[in-house]
C-alpha cells in the first residue's frame, strides 16, 4: 500500500490475470485519510490499452473510491511475460463542495503552485489459470482408501475408489462397486426405518390425544352429575 498526505492507495503494483484473446481487470483502492475534499485522475502510459473507470474523481474526506483498470485483450504475450506499462495517479486538495464536474487539467499542474501527491503503479501480469497443486502420494503400506479415512474425508473416499477402480484388476473392481452398491443399499435402509418410526411417532401422540379427550370427558361428566345431584338434595 501507498500512502500520502491526501490518499492511501491500494495496492501499489496492478496485477493482471493473462489469458490470451480475453479481457482483463483489476481494482484500486483510493482512501481519502484527510479532512478535505480530494480530487484524483489517472494516467497511464498505453491508454490504449487499458480502459480506467473513474478515470477522475472527487473523494470526500473519509470516504474511498474503487477504480477498476480493464485490460484490452491482446493478440500475443509479451517476452517472458513482463510488462513495461506503468500508471500514474495524481491527487491535489480541492474546495469543499466541489463535484467531478469542476475537476481540470490545470488542477493537476504544478507548475502554477498545486501540491500534487503522485503516486507510480507498476504492471505485473500472472496467470489466469494457474496449475492445481499435486496432490501427495498415501504412505507406503496404506491403501488409498486407508489413507483417506485418516484425514476424514468420505467424498474423496469415493472418487479415489472409483479413480483407482478404473486402473486396478477386475476383482478389485468388482469389489469396489460391490461396497458402493451395499453402502447404497444400507442408506436406503436407514430412510425407510426413520420413516417407519416417524410414522409410529405419530400413530403414538394421536393414541395419546384421544386418551387424554376422553378421560377429561368422563370428568366432566361426573362433575355434572354430582352438580345435579347437590342441586335436588337442596330442593
Amino acid at each position: 500500500m501507498s500512502t500520502g498526505d491526501l490518499l492511501n492507495v491500494q495496492p501499489s503494483e496492478l496485477k493482471f490475470p493473462f489469458e490470451l484473446r480475453k479481457q482483463s481487470a483489476c481494482s484500486i483502492q483510493l482512501i481519502n485519510k484527510s479532512d478535505k475534499y480530494v480530487a484524483f485522475k489517472v494516467k497511464t502510459t498505453n491508454p490504449k490499452k487499458y480502459c480506467v473507470r473513474p478515470n477522475t474523481c472527487i473523494i470526500l474526506p473519509g470516504a474511498a473510491c474503487n477504480v477498476i483498470v480493464t485490460m484490452q485483450a491482446q493478440k500475443e504475450a509479451p517476452p517472458d511475460m513482463q510488462c513495461k506499462d506503468k500508471f500514474l495517479l495524481q491527487s491535489v486538495a480541492v474546495p469543499d463542495g466541489a463535484t467531478t464536474k469542476d475537476i481540470t487539467a490545470d488542477m493537476f499542474n504544478k507548475e502554477v503552485g498545486n501540491v500534487v501527491e503522485d503516486f507510480k503503479l507498476r504492471v505485473t501480469y500472472i496467470p489466469a489459470n494457474p496449475p492445481s497443486p499435486v496432490p501427495e502420494e498415501p504412505e507406503e503400506g496404506l491403501s488409498p482408501i486407508a489413507s483417506v479415512l485418516e484425514n476424514g474425508d468420505q467424498h474423496s473416499l469415493l472418487l479415489e475408489a472409483v479413480s483407482r477402480s478404473l486402473q486396478e484388476p477386475k476383482e478389485k473392481s468388482a469389489e469396489v462397486w460391490s461396497t458402493i452398491s451395499r453402502l447404497t443399499e444400507e442408506k436406503a435402509l436407514a430412510l425407510q426405518q426413520h420413516k417407519q418410526l416417524c410414522e409410529e411417532l405419530e400413530l403414538m401422540k394421536r393414541h395419546v390425544n384421544k386418551k387424554r379427550t376422553g378421560t377429561f370427558s368422563l370428568f366432566l361428566v361426573l362433575l355434572v352429575g354430582l352438580l345435579i345431584g347437590y342441586i335436588l338434595k337442596s330442593t
